[in-house]
């Protein structure tokens, strides 16, 4: 039976205020959140906010009794607010969200003295605070079903969710037969990003009005006190039920049946090359959503992690591992895919180098999802796949050190140019003037393409880049020592560059 049961140990404040109490008071704060935010710009209300949620983290907790660590948090966090009352920027605003963490902590945690200790209440009040008000909520609820369908279903559901709003965005056929729904006009009824934001408001406030410090954040010093006697283990995290073997069959079950969809249609129409419907053009299919994609094999890859970690219920489970494994491959095909999609986007609007760089990304993403198979199989630690992976962006990033992308660049973008194929975009000399002198080549054989004019001044500069290079041994290199060979042999204009028979210059 799954169980909502706080962490292994919370350090025993007042509990004169209840949680429902609690409750009402973060509805109170979202209420003067919406009010002071909501389609107005920021400045001062964002540092009046933060003061009353001080306040009110302060009250809910009950931690006036020790005077001196709330004169010391409350010192904290004025001097965090001045800066947003000059002016609310980045950095501003990072110090108000930061002393207001930071002053709870005092108040609040006995055991708070070190560097450290601020960085876990961190990660306690805005990474893991935040998913505590639906335990929270569903423990005050008292009722068992609610809690088991609950942790049973919000990962499937959630993550579900999720990877259809990616793929909608990813591909126009999907997103078709979505708004067959109205999503839409609904989301309109409602004001849909209202209601985000509202939720978003009370999962952040949550944690400063409930504040419960996991174990690991008090100091050696403070003795927890006994654990109380149940029928039940205490379980290893505040949420073990989401993560249990049912939910992840569910998950893997529910993942499976929407990624395949999305795997049918890439072998349909991206590489089968059928007949799309009325209205969607191959190109609207084939060029949209390369990064959606991988986005959500990152989000698949962290699931996976999550699920089949060392120990979990999942890791020997002979009904998961077969649905991981088939998951896995379907985001390895989703990131090839994806790949492909970025190359046909590439052939008509040429390349860059961001594109390359995002087409490397994708590889590591690829190789990231094989190792993490590897790692189900060979029953390895996460460090092990942490090491692989670590192993596999150096020589990755070794291999690019040694490639000439200038180049490639260069001489990708005149060879698949409108002048030079009769399709895709007009050649931009400018963009190859910004690829340096290793762009030269390329130039010389643009030079010789109807319509396009290579300015002299743009040539000699790069040329006279190249010459400084080379003019002293100390910026001496291999590559530029290569095309100083070709500038030698061809001098002088681009149009005295001869050409192979391929129509690509000699090097």
């Amino acid at each position: 039976m799954t169980s909502f049961a706080p962490p292994l140990f919370e350090f025993p404040l007042a509990t004169r205020i209840s949680p429902p109490v609690k409750l009402a008071i973060a509805i109170g704060l979202a209420a003067l959140a919406d009010l002071l935010f909501w389609s107005h710009r920021i400045g001062l209300s964002m540092v009046l906010f933060a003061a009353l949620l001080f306040a009110a983290a302060l009250l809910a907790n009950h931690v006036w009794s020790d005077r001196r660590r709330t004169l010391i948090a409350a010192m904290i966090v004025i001097a965090g607010l001045i800066p947003a009352v000059e002016d609310l920027n980045f950095l501003s605003l990072l110090f108000a969200i930061g002393s207001v963490g930071i002053g709870i902590a005092v108040a609040s945690n006995p055991g708070f003295s070190k560097i450290t200790d601020g960085l876990r209440a961190f990660l306690d009040l805005f990474l893991v605070g935040p998913f505590r008000i639906i335990g929270d909520v569903v423990r005050m609820t008292n009722i068992r079903a609610i809690e088991t369908g609950f942790a049973l279903w919000f990962v499937p559901l959630v993550f579900g969710a999720i990877f259809v709003f990616l793929f909608a965005s990813a591909n126009p056929l999907i997103a078709r037969w979505l708004s067959v729904l109205n999503l839409r006009e609904l989301s309109d009824q409602i004001n849909l990003a209202r209601t985000l934001f509202w939720i978003f408001l009370l999962s952040t406030v949550w944690p400063f009005l409930h504040v419960r410090w996991r174990s690991w954040t008090m100091h050696k010093a403070v003795t927890p006190p006994p654990l109380p006697q149940t029928s039940e283990p205490a379980p290893a995290s505040d949420l073990p039920g989401f993560f249990g073997a049912d939910a992840i069959l569910r998950s893997l079950i529910l993942f499976n049946v929407l990624f395949a969809i999305q795997t049918v249609l890439d072998l349909v129409f991206l590489w089968g090359n059928a007949k799309l419907p009325d209205g969607i053009s191959y190109a609207d299919y084939a060029h949209r959503g390369a990064y959606p994609l991988i986005v959500t094999a990152l989000l698949a890859a962290g699931f996976v992690l999550a699920a089949m970690r060392p120990g979990g219920p999942a890791q020997t489970s002979a009904i998961l591992r077969p649905l991981v494994y088939l998951w896995v491959g379907q985001n390895v095909m989703l990131v090839i895919s994806s790949m492909l999609r970025l190359y046909r986007y590439m052939e008509i609007y040429l390349l860059t180098g961001w594109r390359i760089a995002a087409l490397v990304w994708m590889l590591l993403v690829a190789i990231g999802l094989v190792l993490i198979v590897a790692r189900i199989i060979l029953e390895q630690s996460n460090g092990w796949l942490a090491r692989m992976n670590l192993i596999g962006l150096l020589a990755t990033l070794y291999v690019c050190s040694l490639v000439n992308f200038d180049a490639i660049i260069a001489d990708y973008n005149v060879t698949h140019s409108k002048e030079a194929s009769g399709k895709g975009v007009n050649l931009d000399l400018n963009y190859l003037y910004t690829l340096g002198p290793q762009a030269l080549p390329a130039l010389a054989r643009a030079a010789q393409l109807p319509g396009i004019t290579v300015r002299d001044c743009g040539r000699g500069r790069l040329v006279s880049n190249q010459e400084a290079d080379m003019a002293s041994w100390r910026s001496w290199g291999f590559r530029s020592w290569r095309l100083q060979r070709w500038l030698d042999a061809y001098p002088d204009t681009p149009n005295e560059t001869p050409k192979t028979a391929g129509g690509r210059s000699q090097m």
